[in-house]
């Protein structure tokens, strides 16, 4: 149990760097994107691409946000602008023919085969030697952490930021002030993108890529969002933490058959909890 703790914890880093992305761009564009794994994985296939070439895959946390933060803007001019005033269905629609797209694109530029990225990074050894903890979990812990401190300065220090901010609260106030809200909205996209791109990296030398594996961190980002609410960086940070050590449970009593199975399961269990806790509230303003 110690090792699964000490695993999903690691693991709920990540996702909670991924969740964050997510909600942001939610909070600000009011849009839930379906393709927000894909993102992760195509910043993971960036890092992969790198490490065929002969290119420790470590540096793609330097390379895949900043090709993702591109993806992200060329999406939003191409396809997000033209939903972001439209209602959640709309957005999910949209977002969910993005997912479709990129994974048939990634399915033919990398095939359907399982890889992974060997980091080399070795193993550190724990507690004689009975929990053992791969140095590519510690280093992709670390730089979610790193990056999510980074966001948050940025976001509270720079102008960009700022205006990310004002447009959350209230976007037409915004738009009288003289923010742009159209470069807000691409730029929060390309943030989000970018924030995939680490994480996808990350993933490529801790994990594995395939083309279809990007709707379980889809998943996991909207589960954390849900719990922790928008714009609460700590608390997205420990549902992510709570969301990894319960799936590392999940794999270690149950089984890795399943892990994702209980996953899904516990989405519904919050989506029903979240049902009944608002129509309770309906109820009292009667």
């Amino acid at each position: 149990m110690v090792q699964a703790s000490m695993d999903g914890i690691l693991l709920g880093i990540l996702f909670a760097l991924i969740a964050y992305g997510m909600a942001l761009q939610w909070g600000v564009m009011n849009i839930i994107n379906i393709a927000q794994g894909e993102l992760v994985i195509m910043g993971g296939y960036i890092a992969y691409f790198m490490y065929l070439s002969g290119i420790h895959p470590a540096f793609g946390i330097i390379v895949s946000p900043i090709v993702m933060y591109c993806v992200g803007w060329g999406m939003y001019k191409l396809v997000i602008n033209k939903v972001v005033d439209k209602d959640l269905f709309t957005s999910i629609l949209a977002t969910f023919g993005i997912s479709i797209l990129a994974q048939q694109l990634m399915n033919f530029a990398f095939g359907a085969d399982v890889v992974v990225a060997q980091s080399d990074f070795g193993t550190t050894m724990l507690f004689n030697d009975m929990v053992t903890i791969p140095n590519a979990k510690l280093f992709s812990g670390a730089v979610c952490v790193i990056s999510a401190f980074i966001l948050v300065i940025y976001m509270r220090k720079s102008k960009l930021g700022r205006a990310i901010r004002a447009t959350a609260q209230n976007a037409r106030a915004a738009k009288i002030l003289g923010v742009d809200t159209e470069k807000v909205y691409a730029a929060t996209f390309g943030i989000n993108a970018a924030l995939c791109g680490i994480a996808g990296a990350c993933v490529a030398i801790t994990f594995t890529l395939h083309p279809y594996t990007g709707l379980p961190y889809t998943v996991r980002s909207f589960m954390i969002v849900i719990i922790a609410g928008l714009g609460n960086l700590p608390a997205v940070a420990i549902s992510g933490m709570g969301l990894g050590i319960f799936e590392e449970w999940a794999d270690y009593l149950l089984g890795t058959e399943f892990r994702i199975a209980a996953v899904f399961s516990l989405l519904v269990l919050i989506l029903v909890y979240r049902r009944f806790k608002l129509s309770r509230k309906r109820e009292y303003l009667k």
